[in-house]
């Protein structure tokens, strides 16, 4: 492929404190690029990036400008997520940090964009920051509400519950389940502090059944949030996902089903932190994600 220069902006998702949330490179391949790109390529810029994802967008071509009713429809774009050693199929603070590059940049105008992904079309919507905030507080800032799909917990057979005493030091395992789509084992703990004070070892999680570890945990009472996780995946290159979105998929209408609320506030205690605002709506199966984000740093790839 003939040299050009790619847009990238590195932003940390779920969170409005830069260096903290989870961090994910957004690439930005204009129309003459699409077709001069491989996965190949977009696999070693993510290696390259060597962060827990990168995300490649693109705008999707319709031949379609506006909907039955004649109003515009809303911007599409296609969306791959990368690891550093392999494409995933969903990733929810790959999809919010992409979503922010093109709200914050000003390349979209409106407040609701559609990706075209492997787990099928997504949206994200920018929103008014919660009640919470004064309205000096709140001006300039904004949250983004993903609608992502549910993904079903499962029970585990014996087989699959994992041996990691190493890493649970003394934590005993109140409940195992595992996600339906990616085999994630579920692990749940008595609190949200044992789950903070966990001291991974990778080896032993590297060996259990299934792609990742999710570890979770009810939280402290007047911590302000409704439960705590941490996700480690270091079988796709990420020791230690900081704040993982797609978990949350999973997690929201496990959560809800235990607490008997619809509405959550999950807290990932790993070193960075982030929060995520849920909302699981059982009669669609689908699981509203909102959160902030901020950009760290932009810049070109050369290819």
């Amino acid at each position: 492929m003939a040299k050009r220069a790619v847009r990238y902006a590195v932003i940390d998702a779920f969170t409005d404190t830069p260096f903290k949330g989870n961090p994910a490179a957004v690439c930005i391949l204009e129309d003459e690029l699409v077709g001069a790109v491989d996965e190949e390529w977009m696999q070693s810029v993510a290696k390259e990036f060597n962060i827990s994802e990168t995300a490649f967008l693109a705008r999707a071509t319709s031949s379609v400008d506006s909907n039955s009713n004649g109003a515009p429809n809303n911007p599409r774009f296609n969306l791959r997520w990368f690891t550093p050693v392999a494409e995933v199929k969903l990733c929810g603070h790959g999809t919010l940090a992409a979503a922010h590059y093109l709200l914050s940049s000003g390349v979209v105008k409106c407040d609701i964009i559609e990706f075209v992904t492997k787990s099928g079309l997504l949206t994200a919507k920018k929103v008014r920051p919660p009640m919470k905030f004064s309205n000096n507080e709140a001006e300039g800032r904004f949250y983004i509400e993903l609608d992502f799909p549910m993904v079903p917990v499962v029970e585990c057979d014996s087989a699959e519950i994992p041996l990691i005493p190493e890493t649970l030091n003394g934590a005993a395992m109140v409940d195992v389940r595992k996600t339906a789509t990616a085999n994630d084992l579920i692990v749940e703990l008595a609190s949200g502090n044992e789950v903070a004070g966990i001291h991974p070892k990778f080896d032993e999680l590297q060996n259990c059944a299934g792609r990742g570890v999710i570890i979770t945990g009810a939280a402290p009472s007047q911590s302000g949030f409704d439960f705590f996780t941490r996700f480690f995946c270091p079988k796709l290159g990420v020791n230690e996902d900081p704040v993982c979105g797609s978990a949350h998929c999973a997690l929201a209408p496990y959560w809800s089903k235990k607490l008997g609320k619809n509405n959550l506030i999950a807290y990932m205690a790993s070193s960075r932190g982030g929060v995520l605002d849920l909302q699981w709506e059982e009669e669609t199966r689908r699981v509203k994600i909102r959160g902030e984000a901020v950009t760290v740093m932009a810049g070109t790839i050369v290819v």
